[in-house]
């Protein structure tokens, strides 16, 4: 028989417990995270201003990030997942505010109100946002709003670690997580717990002309060159979160997965009802048709880029984005047959970036 401990436990469930505890011993950090070379680190530097520390680049495919995920790398793939999770994966600009929003949305019964009263960045966290808060970019927004204690809590708030923030969210409220880590940078848990993943791909020069946009916009990223210089470092894979092709090979690789849908930005422009059932059938809580063309309406580009809740309002009012330089919700339009205006003004570029997309769709075909 086993040994009764004087509060009633068994030895043997202690044991049990303690093992329990060692299955949760932190995972080592499985990826190389090396610094990027020397003259093109200090290149970069010159031309992206939010980052004053320096650039890495993580594991054999090089994904690139700002030097503050060499300290963090453990601890977000250390992140702890809850089954009732729901995620969204993306490579920057590919539709993916958009998306939060309609997921948000229908997994909350259409909760219009509160979609209104709560900022999707509160509702659907960013989770490693707070790795491109720079602390010298960090003192001077502190500086700037000196005289506001709001803003000055909001500032706190982003630039706590995403880990941290979440992980403190009770049990009983279901999370709704945004990352742009490709899948081998995902904390594990996410896929040992089958939490919903759905990830979303765009046509990448689409998504390089929004995403040049962005980096000009947020002061976290303070990109000061012109387009052409940008498609190179795009290209290249030397922005945050790139390089484009193989984060989103690593999402095809997942994408049978029952726990895992795959989407097509383009897709999802031409036929936005269809999506949103197939979202609502994944989520296992599709909306009632009556209920559709409110929902279309509140997706439309014109009230999403009026809207105070998705169109970062909260980062302009403390001042990180810069002014003068294209809103945060732009056109959100497909360009298949005609070349956004970055590509169409230089030819050479554009004859750079087909050459490339059709070198790189030679490697998979299903894309």
């Amino acid at each position: 028989m086993s040994k009764r401990f004087p509060n009633g436990r068994f030895l043997s469930q202690r044991w049990q417990l303690i093992a329990r505890a060692m299955e949760k011993s932190p995972l080592k950090f499985p990826h190389e995270i090396r610094d990027v070379e020397e003259s093109t680190n200090a290149e970069l530097l010159d031309f992206f201003h939010g980052e004053r520390t320096g650039f890495v680049q993580v594991g054999s495919e090089g994904y690139f990030f700002p030097h503050k995920y060499k300290e963090e790398a453990e601890k977000y793939y250390n992140f702890e997942a809850r089954p009732d999770d729901i995620w969204i994966a993306t490579v920057p600009r590919s539709g993916t505010t958009w998306t939060q929003e309609l997921i948000w949305l229908v997994a909350n019964g259409l909760d219009f109100e509160q979609a209104q009263q709560r900022p999707l960045t509160e509702r659907f966290p960013f989770l490693e946002f707070p790795l491109f808060v720079h602390p010298k970019i960090k003192e001077q927004l502190q500086e700037e709003n000196r005289d506001s204690s709001e803003a000055l809590d909001f500032i706190e708030k982003i630039s706590r670690p995403g880990y941290e923030t979440l992980r403190e969210l009770p049990r009983s409220q279901r999370r709704f997580i945004k990352t742009h880590f490709p899948f081998s940078l995902i904390p594990p848990s996410v896929m040992e717990n089958k939490c919903k993943v759905i990830y979303v791909v765009r046509d990448p020069k689409d998504v390089a002309v929004s995403y040049y946009h962005l980096n000009r916009l947020f002061r976290t990223q303070g990109y000061v060159g012109d387009f052409e210089r940008y498609w190179r470092y795009f290209q290249e894979g030397l922005n945050p979160w790139l390089p484009y092709y193989s984060h989103v090979k690593e999402a095809r690789q997942h994408a049978d997965l029952p726990h895992v849908l795959f989407l097509r930005y383009e897709d999802m422009l031409a036929d936005l009802p269809c999506t949103i059932n197939t979202i609502g059938n994944f989520l296992e809580c599709p909306p009632k048709p009556e209920d559709l063309e409110k929902l279309l309406e509140h997706l439309s580009i014109k009230s999403f880029r009026d809207n105070k809740s998705v169109n970062m309002h909260e980062m302009a009012s403390i001042g990180i984005l810069n002014k003068g330089e294209a809103g945060f919700v732009r056109s959100g339009a497909k360009t298949e047959f005609q070349p956004q205006k970055e590509f169409a003004e230089n030819p050479k570029v554009l004859k750079s970036a087909n050459d490339w997309v059709e070198q790189n769709v030679k490697c998979f075909k299903t894309i």
